[in-house]
């Protein structure tokens, strides 16, 4: 498919005066674990395994993306499983990723750091899944699938990072029992969990789901790891299988406490540099651009973004562009970076279609921010809100508009005044009147 080039569109909308602009640091307080690996192999130690027997094989599950130190802190459990006379597997627990096949989700963990050879242990990536039993979530029967690899063996052990979901809201989100449910239910399980809690409500589907898989399977315990506003590693906790759902709403908390968000509200313009899988698992963390676009679960409240313009892809996402479609505006260059087979495995497997539809494709930086400033209607270069951040895991540093300087919080400072250059239609910053205070 071929898309306009400036020559088709220059005409149609003229040059726009645009707003100076802060380079900002921005430094809210955290708690940080100084050795994940540590504290992690701490509370594997801690377990009570008594029910296992010598030479027991144990699935641990991991696959999430993005996570601080998670092939250290896999080491470190596979490690003290093996050091407390057991065998250890690793277990991909990340339903459709990596294009639902096993070559693509041992790609993915090697992405991760995460090998044979780096772990110490074997990995078996099958798809393939046992059906456990039909429940039935409102008034929508739902079967519940897990990874025969998992089955196979002794116990259950899961490793996940307990956040915010970029699809709902509820007191339990991302974390452990998303990862038994939706991870190891492959991608049979996770299309079948998706389609359901479209429908039902996540919260419903997962309770249901897991007390299917209790019932059916050893699980043992989660490796749980909560992050500060850097995404370091800010808490490390062992929650016995049966406490799941008991222990993950307070870790949630937690998570939300220290998790990143821009210090504003209201945006008027919102640029993401680039969108990737170990980033979020919709491209772009859902919570910080205030924008779900699923079905029968409304947005968040805040922040509120009129448009936003998103670049490009990152190298580590393999193409895989799940999440374009939140925005309104993005580049050729971005669209040159999509592998469709990896991102529609992706959104067809979870149901939120619209965060692969494609938006306006602007042949460049230059016209994208033209026709986005236009669009706002009204634009005032000295009023306009504009945040412009590499993408949404990394928010310690971004630019402003003129306009937003007086509202950034305490903990944020102006470390450069900057103004917006571009060359051949690529947009970069520039120092400009640093003399200003």
């Amino acid at each position: 498919m071929e898309f306009p080039s400036r020559s088709d569109l220059d005409d149609l909308i003229e040059p726009q005066p645009l707003p100076s602009f802060a380079r900002v640091r921005y430094e809210p307080e955290t708690t940080r674990i100084d050795d994940p690996a540590a504290a992690a192999r701490s509370e594997v130690a801690d377990l009570t395994l008594s029910t296992l027997d010598p030479g027991a094989r144990v699935a641990v599950g991991v696959g999430s993306r993005g996570i601080h130190a998670l092939d250290e802190v896999v080491r470190a459990v596979v490690s003290t499983l093996d050091d407390r006379g057991f065998e250890p597997v690793v277990v991909p627990a990340m339903g459709s990723h990596g294009g639902a096949t096993a070559a693509g989700q041992r790609e993915v963990l090697a992405a991760l750091g995460i090998t044979e050879a780096s772990v110490d242990a074997p990995i078996d990536a099958t798809m393939e899944t046992r059906e456990l039993e039909t429940v039935t979530v409102g008034e929508t029967p739902t079967t519940v699938h897990f990874s025969t690899a998992a089955l196979d063996a002794d116990a259950v052990v899961v490793v996940n990072r307990v956040k915010a979901h970029t699809n709902f809201t509820g007191p339990i989100e991302s974390g452990l029992s998303k990862m038994t449910v939706v991870g190891l239910g492959k991608q049979r399980g996770a299309k079948s969990f998706h389609s359901t809690a479209i429908k039902e409500g996540y919260v419903e589907t997962l309770e249901a789901a897991l007390d299917v898989i209790r019932e059916a399977v050893p699980l043992l315990a989660g490796v749980a790891l909560v992050e500060n506003f850097e995404e370091e590693t800010a808490h490390v906790e062992s929650v016995e299988g049966e406490s799941f759902t008991d222990r993950e709403p307070a870790l949630l908390e937690w998570a939300y406490d220290e998790m990143p968000t821009l210090p504003f509200d209201d945006v008027d313009f919102l640029v993401v540099d680039e969108l990737g899988k170990e980033i979020s698992g919709a491209g772009m963390d859902t919570n910080v651009i205030g924008r779900y676009r699923v079905l029968n679960a409304p947005d968040p409240e805040t922040p509120n973004v009129k448009l936003l313009y998103v670049r490009g892809l990152t190298e580590k996402t393999k193409g895989n562009g799940n999440g374009v479609g939140l925005a309104d505006m993005t580049r050729q260059a971005a669209i040159n970076q999509l592998d469709l087979q990896k991102a529609y495995a992706n959104a067809l497997t979870s149901g939120s279609i619209a965060k692969i539809q494609l938006p306006v494709v602007a042949p460049d930086d230059e016209f994208a921010i033209r026709a986005s400033l236009v669009a706002l209607g009204g634009y005032d270069p000295e009023a306009v809100r504009v945040v412009w951040i590499r993408n949404t895991q990394d928010l310690t540093e971004f630019r402003i508009s003129e306009a937003l300087i007086d509202e950034l919080p305490a903990t944020a400072q102006v470390v450069a005044r900057e103004r917006l250059a571009y060359e051949d239609g690529t947009a970069s910053f520039e120092a400009w009147n640093n003399d200003r205070p």
